[in-house]
């Protein structure tokens, strides 16, 4: 199933239709079902109905899409088909030329009232390797064998934390709830936080059940609350409310509950009307000094892709084309 969303998400161009009609999927679908209770209708216009575990919108007024786990029943927890789908669904968004902003979220209430942003993964079809595709849960025909048997387990939510940190666009987590294990990891590795004065509850509970994110979900948690507070988080499993994690400095702001969804968008569209080139490459710079070469390929790529634009590489490249040595000796040494 998901390699064909993927394939019909692959064959959406969404840069030459209209904002308001930004995708080709909104002129044939259904009325836009209410998805969650803080998410408008009027505002959003479906990208794909194809998806069983998560939910893929457009915003009519705004220049970003809203993906939102779709479990709440198990506080959306993650199995490996939502893992599988949130992948294509992200994928899919950075590449849309005309889409600034990613709202992560998660939709809800469950019957019992309870809000969830996510709550990591599914430990009832954790298996001895990683998580299992079990029951109607079905790996991609494009997946190995062994995969799709379920012989192999899955941990590929790390594959989501990387899209999350590599997407040349900023991703808001958007969290009505609770954000709890690999779902706690994924609103860290976000680039803002917005959370339910009401309803937000962040906790750690890798311990618990013998897990342990040693990468994002922990090193770089240190970064934004320090490591005496990042070690309390993991080592105690204590319950954070949002204004208890704003205040440490793993949420940008605790929005009352209802408002929520707008102030969302509304950051957003602040993001959305800055300069995408800088907005790339602020992203990229504040993400170098921690991510290595790969931050260091990563920010020096874009920075190569803007030299691409000059005079100067122009001349290289029309020397090269035309046999001939090029003159560079008409470009000033700048300082």
């Amino acid at each position: 199933m998901v390699a064909s969303v993927c394939r019909l998400l692959e064959s959406t161009n969404l840069n030459n239709a209209p904002r308001g009609m930004a995708n080709l999927f909104a002129v044939a679908l259904p009325p836009i079902r209410m998805v969650s209770q803080t998410f408008d209708p009027d505002r959003w216009s479906v990208v794909s109905t194809d998806f069983d575990d998560i939910t893929y919108h457009r915003a009519e007024d705004v220049p970003a899409v809203r993906i939102a786990f779709d479990r709440p029943e198990v506080r959306n927890a993650f199995r490996p088909g939502t893992v599988d789908e949130l992948y294509a669904a992200l994928d899919h968004a950075r590449k849309q030329a005309d889409v600034g902003c990613v709202l992560l979220t998660g939709n809800g209430p469950a019957d019992d009232g309870g809000w969830a942003f996510c709550s990591g993964g599914d430990q009832s079809v954790r298996g001895e390797s990683g998580y299992e595709y079990r029951g109607d849960d079905e790996a991609s025909e494009d997946d190995d064998p062994a995969v799709q048997k379920a012989r192999a387990g899955r941990l590929h939510v790390l594959e989501v934390q990387r899209l999350v940190r590599f997407m040349p666009k900023p991703v808001i987590a958007v969290v009505p709830g609770w954000a709890v294990g690999g779902g706690h990891s994924l609103h860290v590795i976000c680039d803002l936080t917005l959370a339910s004065e009401e309803h937000a509850k962040f906790l750690q509970t890798d311990p618990d059940v013998a897990s342990f994110d040693g990468g994002f979900g922990s090193a770089y948690l240190a970064k934004q609350v320090g490591q005496k507070k990042a070690r309390e988080v993991f080592f105690r499993g204590k319950t954070y409310s949002a204004e208890e994690a704003a205040d440490m400095g793993m949420v940008n702001e605790a929005i009352p509950h209802e408002d929520l969804e707008d102030v969302a968008l509304e950051w957003a569209e602040e993001i959305a009307a800055k300069s995408p080139t800088a907005i790339r490459m602020l992203k990229y710079a504040f993400n170098l000094a921690d991510d290595g070469l790969v931050g260091q390929q990563l920010f020096a790529g874009e920075a190569t892709r803007l030299a691409y634009t000059t005079e100067e590489a122009q001349e290289g490249r029309d020397a090269f084309l035309e046999d001939r040595d090029p003159a560079f000796d008409r470009f000033p040494w700048h300082y």
